[in-house]
């Protein structure tokens, strides 16, 4: 059966994500307009924006407030980056590690306008003869590289007294992942859902040392739009915003219409409820607009990223250029983490507390 999580490439976007500063460059300030596009891809916290879509919810805030919303579904996630990146579209669903490497490094002042969900499970260290962490110490670990799955990794690590020196990573891909456990030689992998399911099931000898929820919280997804265009038209902001939480309501109720939403998000994700149901469990969603309101604002946000900022330069995804990981400011309501010359992220609670007051 196909899945959401194969075809949500956000843990491999750094490859192209750099060479886009100069292209950027001349993205001229947004104007006042009337008529706004978003992108989205597969992936089980964002699949919301199909059903936003096809439900016209979206077009009923966007009518609120008199203007036109185009949600577009890209089938590459690091193209939607790219395309966001370089003017296509006012807003894209992206990781936080992902808003700060690809838009924030290509010089997009950026801003978080939805903190959608967490991994609460989803990504994991998965071997075959190792009981703990500390074990994996001088063997081979099969991941993608400059991902979500080599933070995890890295986190692990850290939590363990650990560093990358005490391993050795070798690239694979994520359609390679399951064949690549099923040989003799690879005997830890790092990777994400349902691969992680699908690797427990078959092979049931199978060790998980480490999972998202142990590094609760800081593997993130995001809606992030650019940050001129909402300050020019904040209407647009509201529009996305009370349309998530109509959708976050249905989602976390009960009965005939919560089925029915989440069939058609499971369906164009290519899978079923069951499944589906069994995806969302492993990602903490933000449902109440208050909860996601409390995280943007807390000290833990600013040293997630802070967190994210510092694996990132020593992996180079902060450029060439870059001589520390300061280099792109990221703000958020509990301070500044980096160049405050520079700020390209953003964490602005301000239309989400707008939706936990009901004032959109």
């Amino acid at each position: 059966m196909k899945s959401f999580f194969n075809t949500r490439l956000r843990r491999n976007i750094a490859l192209t994500a750099l060479a886009l500063s100069a292209a950027v460059s001349s993205i001229s300030t947004a104007e006042a307009k009337d008529s706004f596009k978003v992108a989205w891809t597969i992936y089980a916290g964002w699949m919301p924006y199909h059903y936003a879509d096809v439900s016209k919810i979206m077009d009923k805030w966007a009518k609120k407030y008199n203007i036109s919303i185009d949600v577009v579904q890209v089938n590459d996630y690091a193209e939607s980056l790219n395309q966001y990146t370089a003017g296509d579209f006012d807003a894209c669903v992206m990781a936080n590690m992902d808003a700060l490497s690809v838009p924030g490094v290509g010089g997009v002042d950026s801003t978080a306008i939805i903190i959608g969900d967490y991994s609460a499970g989803n990504d994991a260290i998965l071997t075959k003869n190792a009981k703990s962490v500390k074990d994996l110490k001088g063997t081979e670990v099969n991941l993608v590289e400059l991902s979500v799955s080599h933070y995890l990794l890295a986190r692990a690590l850290e939590k363990n007294g650990m560093s990358e020196k005490d391993i050795t990573v070798t690239n694979t891909s994520d359609s390679d992942m399951v064949s690549a456990f099923s040989t003799d030689d690879v005997k830890t992998v790092v990777t994400w859902n349902p691969i992680v399911s699908e690797i427990l099931a078959d092979y049931q000898d199978t060790t998980k040392v480490f999972d998202s929820s142990d590094i609760s919280g800081e593997i993130l997804d995001l809606t992030v739009a650019k940050t001129d265009v909402i300050r020019e038209t904040p209407e647009f902001a509201k529009a996305v915003t009370g349309a998530w939480y109509e959708i976050m309501d249905i989602m976390s109720s009960k009965g005939e219409k919560t089925d029915e939403a989440l069939t058609i998000m499971a369906k164009a994700g290519g899978t079923d409820l069951e499944h589906y149901k069994g995806q969302l469990a492993t990602t903490h969603m933000f449902y109440s607009a208050k909860d996601a309101v409390a995280y943007n604002n807390s000290k833990e946000l600013l040293e997630t990223m802070a967190s994210i900022a510092r694996f990132s330069f020593t992996h180079g995804l902060l450029g060439d250029s870059a001589e520390n990981a300061e280099v792109v400011g990221i703000e958020t309501p509990a301070g500044v983490f980096g160049d405050k010359n520079n700020i390209k992220v953003r964490f602005n609670p301000e239309f989400m507390l707008m939706a936990a007051e009901g004032k959109l």
